[in-house]
C-alpha cells in the first residue's frame, strides 16, 4: 500500500443465525446412556460384592466389602477350558468365514459370467433361512458324518450361517471401489489373485473388520448350536458354562455375575479396537 492510497477495511464477516441448543436430544441422549451404563455398572460392582453383601447391600451403590473371591471360584471352575474351546471356534468359524467371502464378493462384483453374478442371490437366500428350522437336518447330517459333540460340529454350521451376511457386507463395500482401480492393475498385467491381495485387500480393511466382529460376536454368544451338538464337559463353550455355573452357583449371584464379565472382556475388547471401521463397514454401498 503506498502512502496516498486509503487503507484498506477489512470485510464483515457474516454468520448466520445461531442455533439453540437442542435440549431434548440432549436429554434423551443422556436417558439412552442411563439406560445402557447402569446394567453394566451393576453387573460389574456386583461381581465384586461378597455373597453376603450382595443380598444385604443397595445393589446400586459402591461395594464395602470388594472381593475377587467370585473370580477365582470361577476360574477354579473350568472356566478357562471353556474360554479356550470358544476362542478356538470363534476364530477358527470367523477365519474360514471371511476368507471364503471376500473372494465369493470379489467374484459377484468383478465377475462376467451371467451364473456367476446370479450367485449373489443365493447369498441372499440364505439370509431368509431361519437357524431354528435347520436344527433337525443339521443335527441329522453332523450325526451321519461322525461329527457330534466335537468342536468341528459347532464351527462349520457357524460358517454356514455368517456366509451370507458376510459376503452382503463385503460385495457393497466393493462396489464402492472405484473402477478405474481394477482396469489399471489389468493393464499392468495383474491376474485376479493380485488384485484380490494387493487392491482389494487393503481397500476393504473396514468392511474386513465389520464382518470380523459381527461374525464373532454371532459365534461367541451362539449358544443353539452348543446346547444341540455337544454334551460332553470339555466340549463347553463359554454360554454353555454361564448356563451351568447358574446351576451350580444358584445363590452366589456375584459368581454368576463374575463369570458374565469374564465372557464379555474379549468382545469389548475387539469392538473397542475396530469400532472406527464398524459404521464405514456397514453402511457401505447401501446409499447407492
Amino acid at each position: 500500500m503506498t502512502a496516498g492510497e486509503p487503507p484498506v477495511q477489512a470485510r464483515p464477516t457474516r454468520r448466520g443465525p445461531r442455533r439453540p441448543p437442542n435440549v431434548l436430544a440432549g436429554l434423551g441422549g443422556f436417558i439412552w446412556l442411563a439406560v445402557i451404563i447402569l446394567p453394566i455398572y451393576f453387573v460389574v460392582i456386583s461381581s465384586l460384592r461378597s455373597q453376603a453383601g450382595f443380598f444385604s447391600t443397595n445393589p446400586l451403590a459402591p461395594p464395602t466389602d470388594f472381593t475377587l473371591d467370585n473370580y477365582l471360584l470361577v476360574l477354579q471352575s473350568g472356566f478357562g477350558l471353556y474360554f479356550l474351546n470358544s476362542v478356538i471356534i470363534t476364530a477358527a468359524a470367523v477365519a474360514v468365514t471371511v476368507t471364503i467371502s471376500l473372494m465369493a464378493a470379489y467374484a459377484v462384483v468383478r465377475g462376467n459370467g451371467r451364473f456367476v453374478r446370479s450367485t449373489f442371490s443365493v447369498f441372499l437366500l440364505g439370509l431368509a433361512i431361519p437357524t431354528h428350522a435347520t436344527i433337525i437336518p443339521l443335527y441329522y447330517m453332523i450325526t451321519r458324518a461322525h461329527l457330534y459333540d466335537s468342536l468341528l460340529a459347532l464351527i462349520l454350521p457357524s460358517i454356514g450361517f455368517a456366509v451370507p451376511i458376510t459376503v452382503l457386507i463385503l460385495a457393497n463395500f466393493m462396489r464402492d471401489i472405484p473402477y478405474e482401480l481394477f482396469e489399471s492393475m489389468r493393464l499392468d498385467g495383474a491376474g485376479d489373485w493380485r488384485i484380490l491381495w494387493n487392491l482389494v485387500l487393503p481397500l476393504a480393511r473396514p468392511a474386513l473388520v465389520t464382518v470380523a466382529i459381527y461374525d464373532g460376536l454371532h459365534v461367541w454368544n451362539g449358544f443353539l448350536f452348543p446346547l444341540i451338538l455337544t454334551q460332553s464337559a470339555d466340549k463347553r463353550v463359554l454360554p454353555m458354562a454361564l448356563w451351568t455355573f447358574q446351576g451350580e452357583f444358584t445363590v452366589n449371584v456375584p459368581a454368576v455375575l463374575a463369570a458374565v464379565v469374564l465372557s464379555t472382556l474379549p468382545m469389548l475388547v475387539a469392538y473397542v479396537l475396530g469400532r472406527r471401521h464398524l459404521v464405514r463397514g456397514l453402511t457401505a454401498g447401501f446409499g447407492k
